[in-house]
């Protein structure tokens, strides 16, 4: 087993990550700023084989010290959020984003130098996608297509560029995953100053799900979707993600390779909505919508490949979209009235 590293520990997807590689029989070490959410608790904090570290990542020499004595390095600390953060915050995401990543590799090279670091695994995005005309996106896609639009996405197009520039110079092995569309537990209202109404609800800043729920439950009626409705995405559990990341960092075949990590199943925003409504309501209340103006980099289409990671990794996304919004709901529905939403 591995003693591994992974920044962004504290965050959405890393809370499942973190718990994938304990019950595995990993040795984790998080680190995290609470940057986002603030301070968060999990279940797995008192776990013998895990360690937290309040810290920056882009202080390079807390980096250095943390991976002198790892195997592994999850490469995940990012700011990040839903659509509605590519345009509050454009020039922070592509500033702390780039400077975590120079930090990232600058400390991977010295460790994997020092002889015990053997991989990082980087955590990029379906958003290297976002410029795309053609369905669906596979790996090579996104260095033959237009570069993406947005902040954001550019910069996690860069990320990849980052892993194999470590390669091609320094011999850094990398594997690069490509999430999309994560759902699951644990968001909670993003801190910031910049606030997105739609309609009378303050969005959380997060993400398409968590935000159709708590509209739901707060009585928007008629619900304000943003676009059409007609958007297509692959909703993919966090649980699933984390697995096949953690499946991507362990296979051999995955060395200097990248992988979409999806389910196959497509969903429009609209599809999405009515199937929470009717979760929330019943079938006795109609469902009603308007829709908004949608944000700029709102795509029409976000559509993976899945073949890759399927026939190296044996990965495949097995969670239901309704499984999902069982356990998401609920969850959600706590979070509303607690306040955190």
């Amino acid at each position: 087993m591995a003693k591994v590293l992974v920044t962004g520990s504290a965050g959405f997807i890393g809370g499942y990550l973190v718990q994938e590689l304990l019950d595995r029989g990993h040795e984790v070490v998080g680190l995290d700023n609470y940057s986002k959410y603030g301070r968060v608790a999990h279940s797995y904090d008192d776990h013998p084989a895990f360690r937290f570290v309040e810290g920056d990542a882009r202080d390079s020499r807390l980096l250095a010290d943390l991976l002198a004595d790892c195997d592994q390095f999850i490469a995940g600390a990012a700011m990040i959020g839903g659509i509605s953060y590519f345009h509050a915050y454009a020039y922070d995401l592509l500033a702390a984003n780039e400077r975590i990543m120079a930090a990232s590799c600058d400390a991977a090279i010295a460790a994997h130098r020092a002889g015990r670091l053997r991989k990082v695994t980087y955590i990029s995005s379906s958003m290297v996608f976002e410029s795309t005309d053609t369905w669906p996106s596979r790996e090579g896609d996104e260095r033959r297509i237009p570069p993406p639009r947005s902040s954001y996405g550019f910069q996690k197009l860069a990320v990849e560029y980052w892993a194999r520039a470590a390669w091609d110079q320094y011999e850094l092995p990398y594997t690069i995953v490509r999430p999309f569309n994560c759902v699951g537990v644990g968001e909670a209202r993003a801190l910031g100053q910049a606030e997105v109404l739609s309609g009378n609800v303050k969005l959380a800043m997060s993400h398409v799900v968590p935000d159709l729920v708590q509209k739901v439950m707060k009585g928007q009626d008629p619900l304000r979707i943003l676009g059409s409705g007609e958007q297509v995405r692959h909703y993919t559990y966090g649980g699933d993600l984390a697995r096949g990341i953690v499946v991507a960092m362990e296979h051999e075949a995955a060395r200097n390779e990248d992988f979409n990590l999806s389910t196959a199943a497509s969903t429009t925003v609209l599809e999405l909505a009515e199937l929470i409504w009717r979760k929330i309501k019943g079938t006795d209340v109609p469902f009603r919508y308007v829709s908004d103006d949608p944000f700029e980099h709102d795509v029409a289409k976000r559509v993976p490949d899945v073949a890759k990671a399927r026939d190296i990794l044996g990965f495949t996304a097995t969670t239901s979209l309704d499984d999902m919004l069982d356990e998401v709901i609920p969850w959600i529905g706590e979070a509303v009235r607690d306040g955190r939403l």
